[in-house]
């Protein structure tokens, strides 16, 4: 059964944007994709904080909006990778654009990163 979310119509580009890559861990999963392809487990212990439910759910909803693209190997342990597609690779400059002025706006307001985050 195919649970597609249900979205409201959005109203201008910005919006059209961030329904697709706003909230807390979807920006984090496609900037870890951007060095390449990761299973499952990577991204789990890259994307701090998250749970398995969340990881999942997210994965899913980029999945579902043409981002990332998943591979199913069947293996014993089952294997899953995930991979920028080309859609979601467009949106690398714009992920880094925003890095840099988070990063500035960090500076400014005295917060530092996490070590290793970039």
């Amino acid at each position: 059964m195919d649970k597609k979310v249900k979205r409201e119509a959005p109203k201008c580009g910005i919006d059209y944007a961030f329904q697709r890559i706003g909230g807390k861990y979807k920006g984090r999963i496609l900037w870890r994709l951007r060095v390449g392809t990761l299973r499952y487990g990577e991204l789990r212990k890259t994307v701090i904080g998250i749970t398995s439910k969340m990881l999942t759910q997210a994965l899913r909803e980029l999945e579902d909006d043409g981002l990332i693209s998943r591979k199913v190997y069947v293996e014993v342990p089952p294997r899953v990778e995930y991979t920028l597609t080309d859609t979601g690779k467009g949106l690398l400059p714009f992920l880094s654009v925003l890095r840099d002025w988070a990063k500035e706006q960090m500076l400014i307001n005295h917060i530092e990163a996490m070590p290793g985050r970039s």
